[in-house]
């Protein structure tokens, strides 16, 4: 497998071997002994999968310590605009953001590390996402961003994306305060 960094520490990009030939492909899209060789080392307690049409917007969501999460996320079907918001208050890159496609023919998977705000909008219908979660959902620890705050400056590619009603409400960067 191949993996990158990106410009803020932690996250990273990671694309598996994948072997085709006329009947399809195979690729081992997780490995605990190859991900522990790159640091990766966690113990996943929770999976979880949503299917969107083209245009949903998801995000940007965090689960405050202790119920805090990494997730390993990546697209079986179709793709998304995947968005991480660095919210670890003594990080050089603290409010700085990246955004990588995941599609079903690039077959990259992204390690996101406890301490950053997640998102993604599809950009295919029937979009198939995946997460390995590192720690259990609690409800009482969910926070979340605004995805279009004008101090985050994120450009998602969509105008006017479907959001839940919770995504209506999340808080704005300025009045953010950081339980990382």
């Amino acid at each position: 497998m191949q993996v990158e960094t990106i410009f803020i520490d932690g996250p990273l990009v990671i694309t598996p071997k994948v072997f085709k030939d006329p009947r399809g492909y195979f690729m081992e899209s997780y490995n605990k002994q190859s991900y522990s060789n790159i640091g990766i080392d966690e113990d996943y307690v929770q999976d979880n999968q949503s299917l969107s049409e083209k245009g949903i917007l998801r995000g940007l969501h965090f689960q405050a310590p202790p119920f805090d999460q990494g997730k390993l996320v990546r697209v079986i079907k179709g793709a998304v605009l995947d968005v991480i918001v660095d919210i670890r208050k003594n990080s050089p890159t603290y409010g700085k953001h990246y955004a990588i496609e995941l599609t079903e023919e690039n077959f990259k998977t992204f390690w996101v590390p406890s301490g950053f705000a997640h998102g993604f909008t599809t950009l295919a219908d029937q979009t198939i996402f995946s997460y390995k979660c590192t720690n259990y959902y609690n409800q009482a620890s969910e926070g979340g961003l605004m995805w279009n705050d004008p101090d985050l400056g994120i450009d998602w590619g969509i105008q006017n994306p479907i959001l839940s009603d919770k995504d209506t409400k999340n808080a704005l960067f300025k009045d953010f305060i950081s339980p990382f």
